[in-house]
Formats: structure tokens, sequence, C-alpha cells
């Protein structure tokens, strides 16, 4: 599992600042270094370039990225696409580290340009990969913690703190603000408020199912109500509902041709919700294809059930390691008399012949 990261973003930071002129520089870093003229000497520039702060750093370490992941580009691919375009002639045209160069600058271009797109400077965009987790403490003191794939953005105002959550899920733990509630939006509706702690949750609970909102809230109060201007569109409640220490509200559209919006509230086990900040998924009595789906969120190697074993009443009881799909799928092998097999990268879980 990805180790966890904390960040300081605001007022008070100390996050990395990464300006579009110290992307562009770090771009022209990497075409360099990939180019035929490296050295020593360039090597130790660069490091000199690096050293003079944290944002240099984050800015080569992305640019590199950026510069790997451009698939469809190749040098050479480049430097013919150029020499077709500026034939050498004698006494004029392009020579070879000339070309070189230019194709080079045109692949910094590229890099920038995703550097930019993917706005990795945004001091409110934050975002975790599949398996990893993020701690967060913003400029007020609100500390938020970050599970696996999720997406969300803060925007603080003077009359409110906003947070919208697009995909994943995250803990909150609300600095006190009378003067300015703290909201989290999601799907339509938006949790507020002042003082408390609480989780929210957008995502589907098992394959190919609907997404659903999920909020539990840790301790304080807060208000679940739809969000301004969502014109009855998205996940959303008809009312407002006040939600107490303990509870979880699970919202989803109802499969009508209505699309209500079906509130369920119901008290679970807190510490087993929010085991994944201790790297742990703990089941009771939970059935296979749930239990399944909330494993394959922090991992790449999925879990496939076959031959209907999705549809069955298998159940699932245990603390198991996030992460660690290759365990769990065993234990459950063995606790069922399944049997497993690795298909291509996949772990497929299937009855016993």
């Amino acid at each position: 599992m990805t180790p966890e990261r904390t960040d300081t973003p605001g007022g008070k930071e100390t996050r990395p600042k990464v300006t579009p002129a110290i992307a562009a520089e770090a771009a022209v870093w990497v075409t360099r270094l990939h180019g035929p003229d490296r050295s020593q000497q360039m090597e130790r520039d660069l490091r000199a370039w690096q050293a003079q702060s944290a944002a240099h750093q984050e800015a080569f370490e992305k640019c590199t990225d950026a510069w790997l992941d451009v698939e469809k580009i190749k040098l050479s691919t480049a430097y013919e696409t150029l020499s077709r375009r500026n034939p050498w002639q004698p006494g004029g045209g392009y020579r070879g580290k000339q070309r070189w160069a230019a194709m080079a600058a045109s692949v910094a271009v590229l890099a920038v340009g995703l550097f930019i797109g993917q706005q990795w400077w945004d001091e409110g965009a934050f975002r975790t990969d599949v398996g990893e987790q993020r701690v967060v403490m913003l400029e007020d003191g609100t500390r938020m913690i970050l599970n696996t794939d999720t997406r969300l953005r803060v925007s603080f105002g003077t009359r409110q703190r906003t947070v919208n959550v697009n995909s994943g899920e995250a803990i909150f733990e609300v600095a006190k603000d009378s003067t300015r509630p703290f909201v989290v939006r999601v799907a339509g509706s938006e949790v507020v408020a002042v003082g408390t702690a609480f989780s929210v949750r957008y995502g589907a609970a098992v394959a190919d199912a609907p997404r659903e909102v999920a909020v539990t809230l840790i301790e304080g109060q807060v208000s679940v109500r739809a969000a301004p201007g969502a014109g009855g569109e998205g996940i959303a409640p008809a009312s407002p509902i006040l939600m107490k220490p303990g509870e979880r509200l699970r919202l989803d559209m109802a499969p009508s041709a209505t699309s209500t919006v079906v509130p369920k509230v119901d008290r679970p086990n807190v510490e087993q919700v929010t085991a994944w900040k201790r790297s742990e998924a703990v089941f009771d009595a939970t059935a296979l294809s749930e239990a399944v789906a909330e494993m394959n969120r922090y991992s790449r190697t999925p879990i496939v059930l076959v031959d209907k074993l999705a549809d069955s009443n298998l159940r699932v009881s245990g603390l198991y390691r996030t992460g660690d799909n290759v365990g769990f799928a065993n234990a459950v092998a063995s606790l069922h008399g399944l049997t497993l097999k690795n298909d291509g990268g996949r772990l497929e879980l299937r009855k016993a012949e």
C-alpha cells in the first residue's frame, strides 16, 4: 500500500507551490536529460536547480512522470517527423543536435501542457490513487483523511468553508468556526457542520450497482440536505435530516420511474466503518459480493466472482488487510471450499469442481 501522505495547504502551508514558470523550467530539464548532451555537469546543475525549493523538486518529478506518460510520443518518431518537415540542405537547415533540440522543445511544451492541465499546483484539489491514503491539514485547523481513489476540492470563503467530493471517501474532523459553516457537497447533497467529525463516502457498494452517498456521524451534529441549485438532480433527501452521533445515513436512487431518493438511517459499528484508517477492512457476516467489492477498492488486482457466486448467500467475517487481495481471496477460498485461480492479473473465485 502507498504510504500515507500529510499535507498542510492554505495560508500557513508548507506544501510546495509549483507555478507554471517552475513547471516550464522542469520540463526543459527533463528534455535536456533525455538528449544527446547529457553530462555529469548537467546533472550537477540539475541538482542545484532542484535544491532551490521543494516546489522545484516536485515539479521535476511530476514533469518526469508526464514525459513517461506520453506513450504515443517516441523520440525517434518525433525526430523523423521533424526531419521530414525540415530536410537538411547544404548551407543551412537543421543539423543533428539542433534538430533534436527543436523536437525536444516540442515535447517539453507538451509536458508543460500536461502539467498545467492536471493543475498540480492547485492547492484546492486533492486526490488519492488506488490503495493510497492521505492526511490533509486545512488552514482553519480542519483535518481531512482521504481514503483510496478519492477526488475532492476545497474552497474557503469569508462566509462558508466548502468541500466538493467528486468520488471516494473521506473523514472530516472539523475545526469550530461559528461564523463559517463547514459544508461538504456530494452528488447533489450537502452535509453542514460547524465543529464535528464525520465521514462521507460516494460510490457503489457492490460492482455494477448505482452509486450511493453514505454519511457517518462520528461526533457532534450535522444536517444533510439538498444542495442549493441541484434542481432535484443527484442524490439528496427531500427534506433536511439532522443526524446524531453514531448514525449512518445512506442515500440512493430508488429503482422506480420517479427516481425518489430513499433515506436509510442505521447505527453501524463506527470503528468498523472507519477501519480503513488503520489499513483494515472488517466484515461481520457481510455478503461475499459486498466484501469483494470493498477489497477491490484498494487493489489493482481485482477479485472476480464466477459461477454466479455474486448471487450466492455466502458470507464473510473477519479482519483483513486492505490491499492484500491475494490473502483475502485465499482465506475466502479456504473458508467456503472455493477454487482460486490467477487469470491474467485477476483473481477468480469459483465453485470447486
